[in-house]
């Protein structure tokens, strides 16, 4: 039974069931207890040849059995268990064996080489495999006639079975020599074998990956598994798999053997693995490190990779950058700049002292010693560096001085006005993203101020350098909230200048950040500035933005995010006009062709864009104080007009009287808010979360209370738009400073009323908030609330110092016009 059992996996493992294998076989090469030709044969007392552990296991069993050893074929007894070698039937055995395994190899290359069947390639690979098993000479058939590139053509078969006989075979052939390996991966094996690793559910796929770390081991086979387009990143995903340790562990193992190769480490680095590169470059000669940061200059990082080049070379680049030959500071600008893309890396960077080295590269004093393009990729990896987000007014540059330092930032914006295009354009994008920071922008405008280089800044807006256009325009956006007045007057001093940003704004179809821009620094231009508002209208700026302000309200505003920041813009720039109708009548006219005032009320409408409500309730309020000069009265003592009035009672339907201005009053004409929904759209925005909201729309309804209009009549405009309680609400919640002083103003004004002061007087709140204003306002809030604490009866009536009913038209309290300009 033990013999059918061994022939029967012999067979199998033949791939063979038909005994043709056992054709030609010599008894005398037989073993009697074994049934399988003999290796190492032995002859014992009797005469008989056995295999040698056969006979020696036979002879134990004897003896456990409490018997003498015997001849298993004649059962005689035997005086001595001696087993002699037979080396005359050794030799014959091997040289039969040989000539045997020949013609089974033969016959394995000729199915190997045709279509062969299943059991046929299953037969021939095991032949292969157990012929490199069985000694030099036959290892020498095996390579000489190809049969290594035969068996891992095999697998692309189709057969599974075959397939993972071709993958037992490439293993065994795989722990030979280096040559062995690079033999068996010519052709597409190495390709296949990472097929079935990167094939989830392939079942060939933990012994493919065995296999590769074999093959590994050569150094030409490792040139070829990276150079495959994905191979590093199928190994790096299998290695950091924790489904199954035992393939992780190879995985990784392979990707060791890649690391080792000196080689492979650009295109290890290529497919994410950059450590072997990184040791290269820091161990290297100088030529090394040059040749290897070239290779590192072209590869395209992730951002965790950059993070990971800035850590280990980020110092060794810093000191190339000062010390080294152009040629290596080429280079190694070049990846700094790369690296520096990425805010977490450009920190790291900051940490390994970058800044200093690159300061002096651009110090002009030390411009001549470089060549202008690695003076724009010097200012390029700064202004990467700076966009990181760090406080640079924190971090040191050398001894006490910052990158912000008032003398660093001369010697910068020296250098602005002193260089090429390139490298003025990195410069301003440097300074822009300095401005952007709350930390730096001081210091910067500082610097700004006490060098004069405003008016190099500004001279950028005419530059045909588009990039230097667009960096320009944005930084002075930025400083604009800090430098109003000294850019105003570089514009007033060069009309042209001003020319160049209308252009750019309003005229060329150019980069819409650009326009931007541009439209925000005329946007934050002194608005008081009459000789710009001229210029502008000289320039017709104000009658495109009208146009395009209606053009998006009618596309309705809030609908685009890039909408509302040009909107903005737009109505603060238009809004200009407001602050100078007594000296341009220019403006007026402008006003009324555009129906500005109707187009300022509807824009209170927009609730989410509370800076367009709050200047375009500024813009009303300006607007509205011109309507007492811009109403005009009706004739009525013509004979026609008598007629008319005669026979119907009341003035001639032709005429929009207005009872606050008492004459004939348009929104259009004269700019008067009780013509439309402006009252009720201002009275809305009282009630606004903005207070800077609230207080400009109440600047705008106080002119219904002003001298020289009939205040009472204002009073029952505020009263019918319920705008009297809103008013008293402000009042009660105690604002301070122009807020205070206006809103009590407005009360003083409501309660000479007196049927409202009679029903305020119960509201110990208002009250409370008049005790408030009196104690803690100004000279000029405390004495207005005084005379409001008068009319509710909180402050007795003396007739000898106050008159008890003041003008309804006026009194001592003055008017608010002068206090209008609280927005300055």
């Amino acid at each position: 039974m033990e013999r059918h059992r061994q022939g029967s996996r012999r067979q199998e493992e033949d791939g063979s069931d038909d005994g043709r294998e056992d054709d030609g076989v010599l008894s005398a090469f037989v073993c009697p207890i074994t049934m399988q030709v003999m290796r190492d044969p032995v002859v014992i007392e009797t005469g008989h040849a056995y295999e040698r552990d056969a006979i020696a296991r036979w002879f134990d069993e004897c003896r456990e059995l409490g018997r003498g050893p015997c001849c298993p074929i004649t059962m005689q007894e035997v005086r001595r268990a001696d087993l002699r070698p037979v080396l005359a039937l050794r030799a014959a055995i091997e040289e039969w064996a040989d000539r045997r395994q020949g013609d089974e190899l033969r016959r394995a290359c000729q199915w190997l080489a045709k279509d062969a069947t299943e059991k046929e390639a299953v037969r021939a690979i095991g032949c292969a495999a157990r012929g490199w098993s069985g000694g030099r000479a036959v290892r020498c058939v095996v390579r000489g006639e190809g049969m290594m590139q035969m068996v891992g053509g095999m697998l692309r078969s189709g057969s599974a079975v075959v397939r993972l006989r071709a993958l037992e075979a490439i293993q065994e052939f795989a722990k030979e020599t280096a040559q062995d390996r690079e033999a068996v991966s010519q052709g597409d094996t190495i390709r296949t074998i990472v097929k079935f690793i990167d094939c989830e559910d392939c079942q060939e796929r933990e012994l493919a990956v065995s296999v590769l770390c074999d093959l590994s081991k050569s150094e030409v086979v490792c040139g070829k598994i990276s150079e495959l387009n994905g191979a590093v990143l199928i190994l790096s995903k299998v290695a950091g798999s924790k489904a199954n340790p035992t393939i992780a562990e190879k995985a990784e193992k392979t990707l060791q053997n890649l690391d080792k190769c000196e080689k492979n480490a650009a295109q290890m680095a290529e497919n994410g693995r950059l450590e072997p590169l990184l040791n290269l470059l820091i161990e290297g000669s100088p030529e090394k490190q040059l040749l290897i940061a070239s290779s590192l200059e072209k590869i395209v990082l992730s951002n965790d990779l950059k993070i990971l080049v800035a850590q280990r070379v980020g110092s060794l680049f810093a000191g190339v950058v000062e010390k080294g030959n152009l040629e290596a500071k080429e280079v190694a600008f070049k990846v700094l700049e790369h690296i520096s893309t990425n805010a977490e890396s450009a920190k790291v960077l900051i940490e390994e002292h970058v800044l200093l080295p690159l300061f002096r590269v651009l110090s002009i004093n030390r411009a001549n010693l470089l060549p202008p393009r690695l003076q724009e990729a010097a200012a390029a990896v700064l202004a990467n560096l700076v966009a990181s987000g760090v406080d640079f007014g924190t971090v040191p540059l050398d001894g006490d001085r910052t990158l912000v330092s008032e003398d660093i930032v001369h010697s910068l914006l020296h250098l602005i006005s002193n260089t090429s295009p390139p490298i003025q354009c990195k410069l301003l994008e440097f300074f822009d993203t300095l401005s952007s920071s709350t930390g730096t922008v001081v210091s910067i405008v500082s610097a700004i101020k006490s060098s004069g280089a405003i008016t190099n800044l500004v001279q950028f807006v005419e530059s045909d350098h588009q990039e230097s256009r667009l960096a320009s325009l944005k930084l002075l956006y930025k400083i604009s909230f800090h430098m109003d007045h000294e850019i105003a007057q570089v514009f007033r001093a060069s009309p042209t200048l001003l020319g160049c940003l209308v252009e750019v704004t309003f005229l060329n179809d150019g980069n819409t950040d650009e326009q931007h821009a541009a439209l925000q620094i005329l946007a934050n231009l002194p608005k008081r500035d009459k000789h710009l508002t001229r210029e502008l209208m000289e320039q017709g700026a104000f009658k495109i933005v009208a146009r395009k302000v209606l053009s998006i309200c009618r596309r309705e505003a809030g609908s685009d995010i890039y909408d509302n920041a040009v909107l903005e813009g737009l109505v603060k720039v238009l809004a200009r006009i407001t602050y100078v109708l007594r000296d341009e009548p220019r403006c007026i006219s402008l006003a009324r062709e555009y129906n500005l005032a109707g187009l300022f009320t509807s824009l209170l409408r927009f609730n989410s864009l509370e800076e367009v409500q709050l200047v375009s309730a500024k813009a009303l309020m300006n607007l509205s104080l011109e309507s007492k000069y811009l109403t005009t009265t009706p004739k009525f003592d013509e004979p026609e007009h008598k007629s008319k009035l005669a026979l119907f009672g009341r003035k001639p339907s032709s005429f929009q009287f207005c009872p606050v201005h008492s004459g004939v009053c348009s929104i259009r004409g004269s700019f008067c808010i009780l013509d439309g929904k402006a009252v009720e759209r201002l009275v809305h925005c009282l009630n606004h979360g903005n207070k800077k909201v609230s207080e400009a729309a109440l600047a705008a309804l106080c002119t219904l209370l002003e001298d020289e209009v009939e205040i009472a009549e204002g009073v029952l405009v505020l009263h019918r738009a319920n705008g009297i309680a809103p008013i008293f609400d402000i009042l009660k919640e105690n604002p301070t400073g122009s807020f205070q002083h206006r809103v009590t103003w407005a009360v003083e004004r409501i309660l000479r009323a007196e049927e409202i002061a009679k029903a305020a007087s119960t509201d110990g709140s208002l009250g409370s908030a008049l005790v408030h204003a009196f104690q803690h306002g100004d000279s000029r809030t405390r004495r207005i609330a005084e005379a409001a604490l008068k009319h509710v009866e909180k402050i007795p009536i003396f007739s000898q110092i106050i008159d008890k009913r003041p003008s309804m038209r006026g009194s001592s309290m003055g008017s608010m016009e002068r206090f209008y300009k609280f927005d300055r």
